[in-house]
């Protein structure tokens, strides 16, 4: 199975994407939407942690994203989550990596 990692760094959208592009699509749109930002379904994404330690924040963080890549795009298989960015910035860059579900293409 081939895994993809997704980030959160702009793509333009492919209205035409099919297969495995569409669910990294998908993913990425997940991972870029705050929770309550989607009018029809104020449930979709995730939210983020706010004002807690680097360490708790990204447990969390890796926990939402998780729950909600497996919620809004069921054809995805979480891997792991890692992030970038500096905390004394209060910066954290999720990178999730993925595999796509066997039977779902």
């Amino acid at each position: 199975m081939t895994e993809y990692e997704v980030t959160t760094d702009q793509n333009p959208i492919d209205f035409g994407a099919d297969g495995p592009q569409a669910i990294i699509q998908n993913i990425r749109m997940i991972m870029a939407s705050p929770a309550y930002n989607c009018p029809m379904d104020r449930g979709f994404a995730w939210s983020p942690d706010v004002d807690s330690p680097l360490p708790i924040a990204q447990a969390r963080t890796a926990a939402r994203i998780t729950e909600a890549i497996h919620t809004n795009e069921p054809r995805a298989e979480v891997i792991s989550v890692k992030f970038e960015g500096d905390g004394l910035e209060g910066l954290l860059k999720p990178r999730v990596k993925v595999r796509i579900r066997d039977g779902t293409i």
